[in-house]
């Protein structure tokens, strides 16, 4: 193990792929015991996370769950999503890691391979947790390798189109509906530059994002980033290309700016001060546009237009993951299990910063937000597709962030970047 977690900190496959994917978790001494010395005889706990906005919740969970387990006390963690794996991979090098952490996909290769996470079968039988059925199919599958459950799924984010009611209003064009087409979409944003639009005012948005745009029509097309067994990419098939290629088509058009004038003000950020009609959204920005008074009031969301007659999306999360080498193990799997049961789901959905992981729980981020169609993020989350993830993930995006960009500004052909794509991407994944 030791050596492993050597590896991993000496290739720095912590990548901070925050303003995309994830983003809060603090530390003291991470270290757990169950303080035999202590008068109350305790077992003691670390819980470690980031997201300051969710920590009211992750408190409330654990008050719920010493009130049940009055033999255990919990210490909640908190830092920044920078500092977090640092952290993590710090102290597990020196044996004192959480007892109970977050996870996402993108480092669940790595910290399996390093062995610094406990498999949680045994446990979640224990427990009598069924998570076949309870929990969309992708997210459970996100943290199996070799045939072992990793992490509890904690909650997810999957896509939406917003659109601003307003600017559609003053073009006389009638809104977007859940059941559009890619073609439907086109269409509205010629109509949209037809009808006329203020200056500096764009119908649609196409940056070179992967989880929010572009990976949704690669699989919706048939095409596919990296294949099963993880062994080679994908960016030499036509499928992939064309559902790269219909973003980019979009800028040539002059439904979208330039990657230049994304680059310097993003999508997000333009849709927020009124100078973008529609944008695709994960639904971590739900509680961003409803802060913002320029356009809260204005939106509303319909589900990502269909392509191939598939309605593509991306589903990514976060997981509650147990440290292997836990002085208390067995109660460390216990509260990470509790923490995907209805009670503990219950607690992080009323709080309506995420869609909590279990099927019968996504609706209490709706409820939160009456005022949007959030059904949209959530009509077709069992047909979902995971964020194409392997030792070498972070890598591997930075890859594709870097040569797309070429493409996206017409330097170079689709087909040209993807050819180098293929030749370094395969490389990385052997």
């Amino acid at each position: 193990m030791k050596k492993n977690l050597k590896k991993l900190m000496a290739l720095g496959l912590v990548v901070v792929m925050g303003a995309t994917m994830l983003a809060g978790c603090g530390s003291k001494d991470s270290g757990s015991s169950d303080d035999g010395g202590s008068s109350d005889k305790k077992t003691k706990l670390t819980f470690s996370m980031w997201s300051e906005t969710q920590m009211p919740a992750m408190q409330a969970m654990i008050d719920a769950y010493e009130k049940e387990n009055p033999n255990v006390e919990i210490e909640l963690q908190s830092s920044s999503y920078k500092e977090y794996w640092t952290k993590i991979e710090a102290s597990a090098t020196g044996g004192t890691a959480p007892d109970v952490m977050w996870v996402n996909v993108l480092h669940i290769d790595s910290y399996t391979d390093a062995g610094i996470l406990a498999e949680l079968d045994d446990a979640i039988a224990d427990g009598g947790l069924e998570l076949e059925g309870n929990f969309p199919p992708a997210l459970i599958d996100a943290y199996i390798r070799d045939g072992k459950q990793y992490a509890i799924p904690k909650d997810f984010d999957t896509n939406a189109l917003f659109y601003n009611k307003e600017i559609f209003d003053k073009a006389g064009v009638a809104y977007p509906t859940d059941d559009w087409t890619m073609e439907d979409l086109n269409n509205c944003c010629q109509e949209l530059l037809d009808k006329g639009l203020d200056e500096n005012v764009y119908p649609f948005a196409c940056p070179v994002d992967f989880q929010t745009w572009y990976y949704q029509t690669v699989y919706a097309n048939g095409g596919y980033i990296i294949n099963e067994d993880k062994t080679e990419t994908g960016y030499d098939l036509k499928e992939t290309q064309e559902g790269i290629q219909c973003w980019i088509d979009m800028i040539d058009k002059g439904y979208a700016p330039t990657l230049a004038d994304i680059t310097d003000t993003s999508a997000d950020a333009r849709f927020e001060s009124g100078h973008l009609a529609m944008v695709l959204a994960g639904s971590y920005m739900v509680e961003e546009y409803l802060a913002n008074d320029a356009i809260a009031g204005k939106i509303d969301c319909v589900e990502v237009p269909s392509m191939n007659g598939k309605e593509p999306n991306c589903i990514n999360g976060l997981g509650y993951a147990v440290y292997a080498n836990s002085k208390n193990l067995e109660e460390a799997q216990k509260f990470a299990v509790w923490c995907g049961g209805e009670e503990a789901m219950k607690i992080q959905g009323e709080a309506g910063f995420v869609f909590s992981a279990r099927n019968d729980a996504q609706h209490y981020f709706a409820d939160a937000h009456p005022e949007l169609n959030i059904a949209a993020y959530t009509n077709h989350v069992e047909d979902a597709v995971a964020l194409p993830v392997c030792m070498n993930a972070a890598e591997l995006y930075d890859l594709e962030a870097n040569e797309l960009k070429y493409a996206y500004d017409g330097s170079k052909t689709l087909e040209e970047v993807c050819k180098t794509l293929k030749e370094e991407g395969d490389a990385l994944l052997k």
